[in-house]
């Protein structure tokens, strides 16, 4: 296992669709699920995508920590186990849409207010062949959005339609919570 360099914002393999995996059970996703996971635990992130750390395969892996989930207390942001997906596909359920604080491992330092689907169903394959289906909603909803967007070669920023609410973290934190103050408390600048 190894801790990977993450690519960031600008990054060729970042702007890019990934490729489908073939066959999700072969040693070699195997290793690269490894090094996904250190990478991922050293980084603090809530998930990764497999084009972060310059693999241009579609495979996910992502959690919501049980001191997330409680945090929000919202329905729909229950403790969701660490998941790894190869090939995952996602199906919106509600026109509905919800805004939230996003942040990720490839634009460090920043985060911006992103609107996201408020239900979606997803499924995808695990390194051991198992077929995951779920539906989501809450927070385990935007972290699959947010990292399925890395596999069509799409960052957080571009989903944003008012840029005025992108900016560094640090500067949120000391804004009013009007302006995103009360992020430092309540966590929802995870980097995904």
């Amino acid at each position: 296992m190894a801790i990977r360099k993450i690519a960031r914002m600008g990054a060729d393999i970042l702007r890019e669709p990934a490729k489908p995996v073939a066959d999700p059970t072969a040693p070699a996703v195997r290793a690269l699920v490894r090094d996904m996971l250190e990478t991922m635990a050293d980084a603090e992130g809530a998930g990764l995508a497999a084009p972060q750390i310059n693999e241009p395969w579609r495979i996910v892996i992502f959690h919501v920590p049980r001191a997330r989930a409680a945090r929000e207390g919202q329905d729909g942001d229950a403790e969701v186990p660490l998941t790894i997906l190869c090939n995952p596909e996602i199906e919106v359920l509600s026109d509905e849409e919800e805004w939230g604080w996003e942040a990720c491992l490839s634009v460090p330092g920043l985060m911006g207010m992103v609107p996201r689907a408020t239900r979606i169903h997803y499924r995808g394959v695990t390194p051991e062949g198992e077929r995951v289906e779920r539906e989501a909603e809450g927070f385990h909803a935007r972290v699959v959005q947010h990292e399925c967007d890395h596999l069509d070669g799409i960052l957080y920023p571009q989903r944003m339609t008012d840029l005025s609410l992108l900016g560094f973290a640090e500067e949120f934190h000391r804004a009013p919570p009007e302006l995103g103050g009360e992020i430092a408390e309540s966590g929802e600048e995870e980097a995904a």
